[in-house]
């Protein structure tokens, strides 16, 4: 147990974490570090997923546990194809973790750094297509409702690039769902080390920096970050440290959008604009009107961004770059073997049902209902029925063509 708390750069990958094989540290931030891993069904099919682990300090604190369950909860609850799905959810050594979709490709940070070290321009019609998948998630959670009609209430709170994932195929998806709420929270904000909330800020609708209550409107705020960022290619709260970025954000002077030759400008700027108003009444009132304006507008500057042309933009511009990550992985992949005598850990699609916990907690093992040699009798049996089937339905048309052919 001690092993699996140490420092992820200085543990031995892959590191057996449950019923997870973790392979490859793909980030770390001052919440979660977040690994590669391979897990098992119980019949021994292997499936790559994402297990962001939270950092001790944090998974010892009992009211931080409690609202970090509950707000995870309700994203395991969201099913779209612009969101990352949770898979499970639970503690294993005192540690808590969320088990999520794996996204092959680059968060938005990443593909805006990959830009500028290849002195590639992001085209505006793929960055229009990026806020517009990210408001059709943003849409479809607010609007989520619990299977009495009433409404979840998720709000992301932490829409920032490295939470805007991008895939290969040219996917624009959302994670990590309402839990800034979690290291956001009044009672936790004060002792919260500065590494866990530093970066936020840049992000943030000025009530949420205030600490005044946030609705939906917020996210839309956030998103107009995001837009502004994505137009004038560079950040809108440049600054040397987190005070000076709180600072920036709570006064929220936005400066004036540049036009850089940005098709149908003045329709352009008024949507930034209105996006980035300070006063939430005076916004976009939901993520849905924001989206219908830039739909409208794509239509109205004659763009044709899509899934398939941002995906062979992708490809074109950093082919080279997913290749050798993709073999990186692979390299990391092929070093998962169970140790002699082990049978793969049994995995459930399910999200794992978590109590609110104090600052201590067990999690329960489950045994291994089916045997490799089990499935693979079952397997046999099926296919031989199948077979059968098969070859009764081949001999019955064959005899109904020689019966149609001699009696014409």
């Amino acid at each position: 147990m001690e092993d699996d708390l140490q420092d992820p750069e200085q543990q031995t990958l892959p590191l057996k974490f449950g019923n997870f094989y973790l392979f490859d540290l793909i980030g770390k931030g001052g919440m979660a570090e977040v690994f590669l891993a391979k897990s098992y069904t119980s019949i021994g099919v292997e499936r790559l997923c994402a297990i962001k682990r939270i950092l001790p300090f944090l998974s010892a604190d009992g009211n931080f546990s409690n609202l970090f369950i509950q707000e995870a909860k309700l994203a395991a609850k969201l099913r779209n194809a612009n969101i990352v799905q949770v898979l499970d959810l639970g503690r294993i050594d005192d540690q808590l973790y969320i088990a999520m979709e794996y996204v092959e490709g680059f968060d938005l940070n990443e593909l805006l750094g990959l830009c500028t070290r290849h002195k590639v321009m992001l085209p505006f019609e793929f960055a229009f297509f990026i806020i517009r998948e990210t408001l059709r998630s943003l849409d479809y959670a607010h609007r989520s409702s619990d299977d009495d009609g009433s409404l979840l209430g998720v709000i992301h709170m932490d829409l920032s690039p490295s939470n805007v994932l991008i895939s290969t195929e040219g996917e624009i998806k959302l994670c990590d769902f309402g839990i800034a709420r979690a290291v956001l929270s009044e009672e936790e904000s004060a002792s919260c080390p500065e590494e866990a909330i530093q970066g936020k800020f840049a992000y943030m609708s000025p009530e949420q920096v205030r600490g005044h209550e946030v609705d939906q409107r917020s996210d839309v705020f956030s998103a107009g970050i995001l837009l502004w960022e994505l137009l004038s290619g560079k950040r809108l709260y440049k600054c040397s440290d987190m005070d000076e970025t709180y600072a920036k954000a709570m006064k929220a002077e936005i400066p004036e959008l540049a036009n850089r030759s940005i098709p149908e400008f003045d329709k352009t700027r008024d949507i930034v604009n209105r996006a980035l108003e300070v006063n939430p009444d005076d916004r976009f009132q939901s993520a849905y009107e924001f989206l219908r304006e830039i739909d409208d507008y794509i239509h109205q500057a004659r763009m044709l961004p899509s899934q398939m042309r941002f995906a062979d933009f992708l490809m074109d511009n950093f082919g080279d770059d997913l290749i050798a990550k993709r073999r990186e992985r692979e390299r990391a992949l092929a070093r998962v073997i169970p140790e002699a005598g082990e049978e793969p850990p049994d995995t459930e699609d399910s999200v794992t049902e978590v109590e609110p916990v104090e600052s201590t907690g067990a999690e329960k093992k489950k045994d291994t209902e089916l045997s490799a040699e089990d499935a693979i009798r079952d397997l046999n049996r099926k296919l031989s029925i199948y077979a059968g089937i098969g070859a009764s339905m081949l001999l019955t048309i064959i005899a109904l063509i020689i019966i149609i052919y001699f009696t014409n």
